[in-house]
C-alpha cells in the first residue's frame, strides 16, 4: 500500500514539474494510484479498529450463536431419555424429545443438541440407571397379590420335574414351593387350592403367558376364586419380579444340588423354603425375614429366646434361625 501512494505522488509530482499532453496522462494515471491507496488505507484502519473492538469487548463473542440456549430442564430431560433408552440414538431420543414437549412446552431440540448433551453428561446417565436398578420397591401390603410362575430341575435319570412357586408380593414369602407330576392347569389350581385354604385368598394373582395359566380352565378357576388374573408383557419377565427374583435365588443353590427323584426333590424344596422364609433375611425387608414381615415382627425391638444355627444342602444353605 506505501508502494502505491509512493508511486502516485512521484508521478503527480513529476507532471507538476514538466509540460505537455504526456504529462497530463502522467498526473492522471498518478492521481489514480493516490485514490486508491488512500482506499486501502482506510479499509484497513476499519478492520483494525473492529479487530480492537472485539479484543476489548469479549463479551460481545456471546452475542452470535448458532442456537438459543436451552432452559435447564430440557438437558435434565435429555438426560433421562437416554436413561431410559440406553441403546436408542440421538436422532431417536430428539424425536421421542419432540413428540411429548413439542406442543406442551414449544420447545424442541435436534439430534446435534442431543449428542452434546450425551457427550457431557454421560455419567449422570449411568448414574440414573443405577440408581434405578438400586431402588427399593414401595411397600404392598401383605396377602394382597401373589406372584406365580414355573421352573425346572432335572434329576439323577435326566427326568426334569416341573416345580411351582408362589411368592407373596407384600412379605416375598414363600407360599408355596413343590414339584410336581406334570405342569396341567388342574394340577396348578390343586396347588393353588390348597395354598388358599393355609393362608387365604388374596385379591390379584400375577402371571406370565405361558400356556398352562391362559387356558380356559386356569381363567374359569380363578373367576370362580373371585381372584382378578394380571398378565405381564409378552417378554416382559420383570413385571413378575418378586418370583423371578426368588427362582434366581433358588436355582444358585438348586444347580449345586443333586437329587435321585421326586420325593427326594420335594423334600429339599421344604428345606429350602424354611431357609429362605425363616433364616435369610432380606435387603428391601430391612433385615426382616419374609415370616417376620408376614406376621409383622420386629426383629430389633425384642430378643430372640433362643439362636440356632442352622445348615443343610451340605452346607448350601446356611444362616441362624431366630425363635421367639
Amino acid at each position: 500500500m506505501l508502494l502505491w501512494l509512493m508511486l502516485g505522488w512521484g508521478l503527480w509530482v513529476l507532471s507538476l514539474c514538466g509540460d505537455g499532453c504526456g504529462l497530463r496522462i502522467w498526473f492522471t494515471f498518478g492521481q489514480h494510484l493516490v485514490h486508491q491507496g488512500l482506499q486501502r488505507l482506510s479499509r484497513q484502519r476499519v478492520a483494525s479498529h473492529h479487530m480492537r473492538g472485539a479484543r476489548l469487548h469479549p463479551a460481545a463473542s456471546h452475542r452470535v450463536m448458532r442456537y438459543n440456549p436451552k432452559p435447564e430442564w430440557v438437558a435434565d430431560e435429555v438426560v433421562r431419555l437416554k436413561a431410559h433408552m440406553p441403546d436408542a440414538g440421538c436422532r431417536r431420543i430428539a424425536l421421542t424429545f419432540n413428540r411429548i414437549h413439542a406442543r406442551r412446552h414449544l420447545v424442541t431440540v435436534s439430534k446435534s443438541y442431543v449428542a452434546m448433551v450425551v457427550r457431557k453428561r454421560r455419567y449422570e446417565v449411568e448414574r440414573l440407571r443405577l440408581d434405578w436398578k438400586r431402588r427399593v420397591p414401595r411397600p404392598s401390603p401383605v396377602n394382597h397379590t401373589w406372584g406365580v410362575d414355573l421352573t425346572g430341575k432335572a434329576d439323577a435319570y435326566g427326568v426334569a420335574h416341573p416345580i411351582v412357586g408362589i411368592v407373596d408380593h407384600g412379605s416375598r414369602r414363600v407360599l408355596k414351593l413343590c414339584a410336581l407330576q406334570d405342569k396341567a392347569s388342574i394340577t396348578l389350581l390343586r396347588c393353588l387350592l390348597d395354598t388358599i385354604e393355609l393362608f387365604g385368598r388374596p385379591r390379584f394373582i400375577r402371571t406370565d403367558n405361558d400356556s398352562v395359566f391362559t387356558s380356559r380352565l386356569f381363567t374359569l378357576g380363578l373367576q370362580w376364586l373371585g381372584i382378578r388374573h394380571q398378565r405381564t408383557d409378552v417378554g416382559c419377565p420383570w413385571q413378575n419380579g418378586r418370583v423371578e427374583r426368588f427362582f434366581g435365588t433358588l436355582k444358585q443353590k438348586l444347580n449345586q444340588w443333586r437329587v435321585a427323584n421326586l420325593d427326594m426333590l420335594n423334600f429339599a424344596l421344604g428345606d429350602f423354603s424354611f431357609w429362605y422364609n425363616c433364616v435369610r433375611p432380606h435387603q428391601h425387608l430391612d433385615g426382616r425375614t419374609p415370616v417376620e414381615a408376614w406376621c409383622g415382627v420386629d426383629p430389633y425391638a425384642r430378643v430372640p429366646k433362643h439362636v440356632e444355627v442352622f445348615a443343610a444342602w451340605d452346607g448350601l444353605l446356611t444362616g441362624f434361625y431366630l425363635r421367639r
